[in-house]
């Protein structure tokens, strides 16, 4: 990443990689667009050059331009006093301190390290973002949606009928017709009539063992359309979301549109309601090309019963050099199913698993973490997210509660550190083991 701090920050974040040919996800500035380029802010008060041209092509990252440029290849050294004003920037007082402190145990120059800080109290907290504007998108006439190609929707499911009907009454109303759904039930009971009450294309896969990743595999295989759509059996879509989805990869010579989430009773996130190079890659809401799925392969079983497999497929999207495109259009609510699926696995999310003494993260998720970033970026994502990971996942949005429980973790030490211990030893086993990637036949 441009600034080095940043791997303090956001050591497991896909742009902290270079992809296969070499290049990151920042744009060269020199390489801009004037009219890009104007509509930010230079900050003179960096001490170099260098740093206040990473900071403008943070920001056209950050503000979702998306075009064909040349991008840095390799980023140099900027001072520790510069790397502390770019975080005072961009992230909370608090992350700020937590640097320093990380710093300070690891044995950096404390003199240099304290100094900086000091010398960039000033520096305010930047949160206001002004997203790059696609004016054409507004009369877009996408010629891929015209060609009408077929999309294959693939849903797996288990034990979540009531959910999955909605989901499927909002496909009956798709203003885009020319689409298959593939669902693969694993539920029990089975119950076969459910899908007959649907005016839908279903195919109907069974699939006795209770394997998420299976799932969406065979599904994927069985496909018929050259695009396919990933949902979930507890989401619930627009009627455009389909063609929403289709119009974004035309409209961006993209292969993948990744759609947003936001919890039901919400809106969608501010920052994340303008087109952008995607961050992430969620399996609940998301199109592609098949081609995708031929060049780097299905998902990985290792995750089976666990976490972060989409997290690891979209690194190796990232990786591969496929354009990924946020796209807020494309929107799904996110219902957060109390019951059936990953419920009945064993975790709520990557970092609180089912009862006290598990392991802690979900092994799966430093099986990624260390096969893409490192050992020492997965240490430093441990000491991120261990601490206010304590309290239950209804309390995540909770600042006050977060900061308890990362009180509360220092009088857990021990039973935390057996939790994480255990966490990386079958983590360890899983890299051991190598991935459990197939492909297309």
């Amino acid at each position: 990443m441009p600034f080095a701090f940043l791997t303090y920050l956001q050591p497991t974040h896909y742009f902290r990689l270079f992809t296969d040919a070499g290049n990151s996800a920042f744009p060269r500035v020199d390489a801009l667009p004037p009219s890009v380029i104007n509509q930010f802010e230079v900050d003179t008060r960096y001490r170099s050059k260098q740093a206040q041209d990473y900071d403008l092509s943070w920001q056209a990252v950050q503000s979702g331009f998306i075009g064909d440029v040349s991008y840095y290849t390799h980023f140099k050294k900027v001072s520790v006093r510069d790397n502390y004003h770019f975080i005072r920037k961009q992230f909370h007082p608090v992350w700020v301190f937590y640097v320093l402190l990380v710093r300070l145990f690891t044995f950096h120059n404390p003199i240099t390290d304290i100094r900086a800080w000091i010398q960039t109290s000033h520096i305010k907290r930047v949160t206001a973002i002004t997203p790059v504007l696609y004016s054409d998108w507004n009369h877009y006439q996408s010629e891929l949606l015209a060609k009408s190609p077929l999309v294959s929707v693939v849903i797996p499911t288990l034990n979540r009928y009531s959910y999955l009907k909605a989901v499927l009454l909002d496909f009956e109303k798709q203003d885009y017709l020319h689409f298959e759904l593939l669902v693969v039930d694993q539920s029990e009971p089975f119950q076969a009539d459910f899908y007959q009450a649907f005016d839908l294309p279903i195919r109907v896969i069974r699939q006795e063992e209770k394997a998420l990743w299976l799932a969406r595999n065979t599904a994927i295989q069985a496909a018929k359309g050259s695009l396919i759509a990933l949902s979930e059996d507890d989401v619930r879509i627009p009627s455009d979301w389909l063609s929403k989805h289709i119009a974004c990869l035309d409209f961006f010579d993209a292969q993948v549109s990744a759609g947003v989430f936001y919890p039901e009773g919400h809106s969608i996130p501010k920052a994340r309601s303008f087109f952008a190079i995607a961050t992430q890659f969620a399996t609940g809401n998301a199109l592609l090309y098949r081609s995708v799925f031929e060049e780097v392969g299905l998902f990985d079983r290792q995750f089976e019963k666990q976490r972060m497999g989409d997290g690891e497929f979209g690194a190796r999207v990232y990786l591969a050099g496929i354009r990924s495109i946020s796209n807020p259009y494309a929107s799904c609510i996110d219902v957060k199913a109390g019951t059936g699926g990953l419920r009945e696995m064993g975790s709520w999310d990557a970092f609180r698993p089912s009862t006290f003494f598990a392991p802690r993260p979900i092994p799966s998720v430093l099986y990624y973490f260390r096969n893409y970033y490192g050992n020492t970026a997965a240490r430093l994502a441990l000491w991120r997210t261990i601490p206010t990971s304590i309290l239950p996942y209804q309390f995540k949005t909770n600042r006050f509660l977060l900061l308890f429980g990362a009180f509360l973790s220092l009088l857990l030490v021990p039973v935390v550190l057996v939790q994480v211990f255990s966490s990386w030893r079958l983590a360890s086993r899983k890299l051991e083991a190598g991935d459990r990637i197939g492909f297309l036949e």
